[in-house]
């Protein structure tokens, strides 16, 4: 399945979680509140999500007389891309990894660890960069803050509900319906939240994938940028990054180390597979 089909399926789930806990709870007026400040919350993150995200990595601006191949590359594929070039930064770290970000094509920015300028060759480092170039024109920072506003609310509503639990009860209501209605909003406290996390997750590896295919093609080179996520997987383990969770799903390879109950929690793909979907696109058996 097409990753923007998917992307889209999910965030319609993600959407009928948010009005089923609503319609559960009874409370109309608390939906409304829940969304409104989720959307306010997520708001902010969006519009200042570069700043936010370049501040907390320590990145820095890199002149083009310190990197004139790495300004030849990411110009040469945001002509190619038909999108304005975007601000290049340096992270000061030996992690291999790189992220874009910006909320869309003219505010985007992207920025390279120097462990990364270290251990890529020129296609592998070509890839990589088209890749994150993917994220920008893919307005994945806009599909990410949609997700994270519908999850945030779900958990919001699951939150009010367990403070009305704990302090209202369900009043008003006689013996046989508050038990049977205080075993559906159990359920729904416990079960909703999670399933919201999920499936913010599973819109994030969705993305990671369209963002694999869409730099693949607009590189020209899907083994390059296979070749570059294998280093990545190995090296970014041996030297993981001081990562905050909350922006781990920025990078092109997951920078925190452990496995964290596997893949079931992770925000991205397993690199098998992503290796797998580019290697095959060179036999035509990607879409």
């Amino acid at each position: 399945m097409p990753s923007v089909i998917k992307t889209t399926l999910l965030l319609a789930a993600l959407t009928g979680l948010f009005l089923v806990l609503g319609d559960v709870l009874g409370g109309t007026l608390g939906m409304q509140y829940a969304f409104v400040l989720a959307v306010v919350m997520n708001a902010a993150s969006y519009w200042f999500s570069d700043k936010i995200v370049l501040a907390s990595y320590g990145a820095r601006p890199i002149a083009e007389t310190d990197a004139p191949e790495l300004y030849r590359i990411v110009r040469r594929l945001a002509q190619k891309a038909q999108v304005p070039t975007p601000r290049i930064y340096r992270i000061p770290s030996d992690s291999p990894n790189a992220f874009a970000t910006g909320r869309n094509p003219q505010h985007a920015a992207v920025a390279v660890t120097d462990g990364i300028l270290r251990l890529l060759n020129r296609e592998e480092l070509e890839g990589v960069l088209a890749h994150e170039l993917g994220h920008v024109f893919n307005r994945d920072i806009l599909v990410s803050s949609i997700a994270a506003t519908l999850a945030g609310a779900v958990m919001m509503l699951a939150r009010m509900a367990q403070w009305g639990a704990m302090f209202g009860g369900l009043g008003g209501r006689n013996d046989r319906e508050e038990r049977g209605n205080g075993l559906v909003l159990l359920l729904a406290m416990v079960l909703a939240p999670l399933a919201a996390t999920l499936i913010q997750l599973a819109v994030s590896r969705a993305r990671e994938y369209g963002a694999d295919d869409s730099g693949a093609r607009l590189c020209g080179n899907p083994h390059a940028l296979a070749d570059a996520l294998e280093k990545l997987a190995i090296q970014s383990g041996r030297i993981p990054l001081d990562a905050s969770p909350q922006t781990a799903h920025l990078f092109i390879v997951n920078p925190l180390s452990g496995q964290f109950l596997a893949n079931l929690f992770s925000t991205h793909p397993p690199i098998q597979e992503r290796v797998a979907r580019l290697r095959g696109m060179h036999l035509g058996l990607a879409s």
